[in-house]
């Protein structure tokens, strides 16, 4: 039997069951469904708090669980938790603001903490409920400021016939409401249907090979026991990596022995690995080259990733004179910088790496640009140093700061420009911290 008494309108309590169905549908989301490592930082975070094991959640703990660092590893030199966190807050941000920007309850962790919060939205930000009580109930509409709620539903109630009609108008008004947003998302999908995503599904077009170049550190450390740089020409003659069987104890040959090895960077695979998954998320493939093997052709064909900077990877040299932001390591003062060919207001002519800076500011440089022969696009990432190079990564394959940028350049027919960007960040033992963007160029 049915109460005659109506019942307020109210959203239902958050329990631990919504939490975790509110959690399932941020890690389903397009900012999240494609992060392994930011998925797994955040359920295990969440769990752990919906387990009533927050007081385990400190930096130690989490870096040891979640990024498999031993027992005792020192947490103040190896950042990866802060750094991952604080990719972790972005990201729930613009979940919050975009997909789940209807969501009554939403997920904070605060700075300095590693326990997530699940916090109710303002009444202001959520969607006002309709309630329709079962079994025919009549719709309870809210008191006006000047009625008592007593009053109110007295008023309503006294005749039968008038409150079904306002029933019945409401659940008209509501279907009426529901099949206009309807029409709405239809025509809105047929005139601008959602967008791939505007860097990834143009690197990697379907059933495609992307070629990715990662750095040479061989070439880095024997640049860097020779003290001079090596030109492309002399890259690709390899006269430099010739040795003498004869005194091979010889500094000389030492660095030439190195020279022969084929060595990259940690950076190098970790950006090499994400992109794989991203190339299979797009349905395209991905093919590995050394730059010791790479081939003038092979910047002319299709479409190309490059990792590290000219002194990692020489071919680099080919596309600087079409960029303004370029990376010269000057072995003579010791000051490696991001070269700013024509400055504009407040910029500096270079961003100079210093080994005596003490907050250890390192660079990095993003650019989008076509193929030498016009015909495919072309990605570099760059750094100052390793940290650098992790830092241009972490802005291209982080969305919630990546999507913000590239929407702010887009041309008026929504078409995406080739662009530089000019990145400052940390290194904290090797690693980047949070980066800012410094200056940015795009060709129109």
């Amino acid at each position: 039997m049915i109460s005659s008494e109506p019942k307020l309108s109210t959203f239902p309590t958050p329990t631990k069951q919504s939490h975790h169905e509110l959690l399932e549908r941020v890690l389903a989301s397009s900012a999240f469904v494609k992060s392994k490592r930011l998925s797994s930082l955040l359920t295990y975070l969440c769990d752990h708090t919906l387990s009533g094991l927050a007081s385990e959640l400190n930096e130690q703990h989490v870096g040891e669980a979640v990024f498999g660092r031993p027992r005792d590893y020192d947490s103040m030199i190896d950042g990866i938790v802060r750094t991952q966190a604080s990719r972790l807050r972005r990201r729930l941000d613009l979940y919050f603001s975009e997909e789940g920007a209807s969501e009554p309850v939403r997920i904070t962790i605060p700075r300095g903490s590693y326990v997530p919060l699940f916090e109710p939205r303002p009444v202001a930000e959520q969607p006002a409920p309709i309630s329709i009580l079962a079994g025919g109930a009549p719709i309870e509409l809210e008191a006006s400021p000047a009625e008592s709620p007593a009053n109110s539903r007295a008023n309503l109630f006294r005749s039968p016939t008038l409150a079904w009609s306002i029933a019945a108008v409401l659940l008209l008004a509501l279907a009426a409401v529901l099949f206009m947003s309807t029409l709405r998302g239809h025509q809105s999908q047929a005139s601008s249907p959602a967008p791939a995503h505007f860097i990834w599904s143009k690197i990697f077009p379907p059933t495609q090979h992307t070629l990715l170049v990662p750095g040479d550190s061989s070439l880095v450390i024997w640049q860097g026991l020779k003290n001079r740089n090596i030109t492309l020409d002399e890259y690709i003659g390899g006269a430099y990596r010739d040795f003498n069987p004869n005194a091979i104890l010889t500094s000389e040959n030492t660095a030439s022995n190195l020279a022969s090895r084929r060595y990259t960077s940690i950076v190098d695979l970790e950006v090499a690995e994400a992109l794989g998954r991203i190339a299979r998320d797009n349905s395209g493939a991905i093919t590995v080259r050394y730059p010791r093997e790479l081939r003038p052709n092979d910047l002319k064909q299709g479409n190309l990733i490059m990792v590290g900077a000219s002194e990692a990877d020489p071919w680099v040299t080919l596309f600087e004179h079409d960029m303004n932001f370029s990376l010269y390591n000057d072995r003579t003062r010791h000051v490696f910088s991001v070269l700013n060919r024509t400055p504009r207001a407040n910029e500096p002519r270079s961003w100079d790496v210093i080994t005596t800076d003490r907050q250890h500011r390192v660079y990095a440089i993003v650019v989008w640009l076509p193929n030498l022969s016009g015909e495919g696009h072309v990605l570099l990432l760059e750094g100052t140093t390793m940290a650098g190079t992790e830092c241009a990564w972490d802005f291209v394959s982080d969305d919630s700061r990546l999507l913000p940028f590239l929407r702010s350049i887009r041309r008026p027919d929504g078409s995406l420009p080739y662009f530089e960007v000019v990145l400052g960040t940390n290194n904290v033992s090797g690693s980047a911290v949070e980066s800012a963007i410094l200056a940015y160029r795009i060709r129109s």
